[in-house]
């Protein structure tokens, strides 16, 4: 590995996700950053890269699997042609190590803290905690759903942030604990009126990720919210399914359902 190699795989790094090399060895550079908990150790080999990522998270590496499934190695291990898509799974190396569970939970705990620490003296346990707690935790978790699902909807691909919601599989108010609350695999980034459909459980997703409707709803109403056969999630993840199976539960309960 010549200077200039060096240079662009630490400037790809610090571009997307990585901005500090951590380790510096004669035929590799490894990335590292203070966001997240992954590290990339990237060598270049002819006119490409092998990259192998680090990661105490063991969701990590399937959800990059399912990405760049052309691009995996024996090992675990991904090989990549040129810059442009060493910087594509380096950024989504990042997004996947910021959002994946336990991540938008670590960071929680000390955003309310700061957020409570601005508020008068002997509101704690208050409604105003209360509201502040869930103001932080909805921010995190949103985040979060936009990290994962690469700021676009879990179903249409639709890239407008203003009408993209975090939608929880098992609301707030149902879960057991922060992590719960805030794991990314409890929830799906959507558009507006699928967000609106899927909280009131008017709509849900079968365990291949197949849209499913309740038929309380008019198929004339469906045609005017641009809901078709054949919609489905973009990828449903094996972490997903047992928030899907809470969120069916009681969409099941609220009346007859149905297919598109």
């Amino acid at each position: 590995m010549n200077s200039l190699q060096r240079a662009l795989i630490e400037k790809s790094g610090t571009d997307n996700g990585f901005e500090h090399t951590f380790a510096d060895e004669v035929g590799s550079v490894t990335l590292a950053s203070a966001r997240h908990p992954t590290c990339a150790t990237v060598t270049v080999v002819g006119s490409g890269f092998d990259i192998s990522v680090m990661s105490g998270m063991a969701s990590l590496l399937p959800e990059l699997i399912r990405s760049f499934s052309a691009e995996q190695q024996a090992g675990g291990d991904f090989r990549v042609t040129n810059e442009a898509a060493l910087a594509a799974l380096l950024r989504r190396t990042a997004s996947l190590s910021i959002a994946l569970p336990s991540q938008a939970a670590t960071g929680y705990s000390k955003a309310v803290a700061e957020a409570l620490s601005t508020l008068p003296d002997g509101l704690a346990g208050t409604e105003i905690e209360r509201l502040v707690r869930l103001r932080v935790g909805q921010q995190k978790f949103r985040d979060a759903l936009l990290e994962y699902w690469g700021s676009s909807c879990a179903v249409t691909g639709v890239a407008l942030p203003e009408v993209l919601r975090a939608s929880h599989a098992k609301p707030w108010a149902e879960c057991l604990s922060d992590a719960e609350r805030l794991d990314v695999f409890n929830g799906f980034l959507l558009t507006a009126n699928l967000d609106a459909l899927f909280d009131r459980f008017l709509i849900s997703f079968d365990d291949q990720g197949g849209l499913l409707v309740s038929s309380r709803i008019p198929v004339a109403d469906l045609q005017q919210l641009g809901i078709h056969s054949g919609m489905r999630l973009r990828w449903l993840a094996a972490e997903h399914k047992k928030y899907l199976c809470f969120h069916r539960s009681i969409y099941e309960s609220c009346g007859e359902v149905g297919e598109v």
